[in-house]
């Protein structure tokens, strides 16, 4: 198949560690604009092929194409996360000590050194964006109180929002609402949904009560590779779903 309008190209993707196939023959295609939630049971290889996307990991076989061209094999991880490849891990890392919006400053700064990113003037563009991120994570109000003082899913959205400023074409989120309350987990829903309009994005996760809020297509892993796709109802039906993930 073309890989030109697809955001994430993965094709007969194999990776062995000490003799433990974690991925095997994987393939997987992300159209660009498309969210796409990715469930399966532990040791299924979700984290190996976020892993390898980002570069952590480099496969023994396959092709691993980003954006249509790019070959994803050829470059590390530094390089890759330039390339607009963000990857939002389970547990949050902000910036306790610094308000939600410097946490915000820093992550649109980039490589710049923490105190000179505190101390550059912003740009009213660089402005701007710092207010569309804090709408869009549902942070408004918190725009100056310390990290450290928000709720559990609260930083989970704003370290959503770091990776937003550093504007990546793909987003890969990592079980975002683990230890979130069920306002929070439907509230993420609708944040994630919002990214989607202007961004490809990745949800790996576990709830399959959130995973239904999103309403996308879903890719059930198992054994290193794509055991049942398409939509939950679809996914969640089949007998080797079933079986091996969400129990009788």
């Amino acid at each position: 198949m073309s890989k030109s309008n697809t955001i994430l190209y993965l094709d007969g993707v194999s990776v062995s560690f000490d003799g433990f196939r974690a991925i095997n023959n994987l393939s997987l295609v992300l159209d660009k604009g498309e969210m796409r939630a990715i469930i399966g049971p532990n040791g299924a290889g979700k984290t190996t092929m976020m892993d390898i996307v980002t570069g952590k990991t480099r496969p023994d076989e396959g092709d691993v194409f980003f954006d249509g061209k790019v070959d994803l094999t050829r470059h590390d991880e530094t390089e890759i996360a330039t390339m607009g490849i963000g990857r939002k891990f389970q547990k949050p890392t902000v910036f306790e000590r610094h308000s939600v919006e410097d946490n915000l400053m820093l992550a649109l700064a980039g490589p710049r050194s923490i105190l000179r990113a505190l101390v550059h003037r912003l740009s009213v563009v660089e402005r701007r964006r710092i207010d569309d991120i804090l709408g869009i994570i549902r942070l408004g109000d918190k725009r100056a109180e310390l990290a450290a003082n928000l709720s559990h899913g609260q930083k989970q959205w704003l370290e959503i929002g770091m990776l937003l400023a550093q504007d990546p074409k793909l987003l890969l989120v990592d079980e975002p609402v683990a230890g979130m309350t069920d306002a929070e987990t439907e509230e993420t829903a609708r944040l994630l949904r919002d990214i989607a309009r202007d961004h490809s994005v990745i949800v790996v996760e576990h709830d399959m009560h959130f995973v239904r809020e999103l309403g996308v297509k879903v890719t059930c892993l198992h054994e290193g590779s794509v055991l049942s796709e398409g939509t939950l109802d679809f996914v969640s039906s089949d007998e080797r779903v079933v079986e091996v993930y969400l129990g009788r």
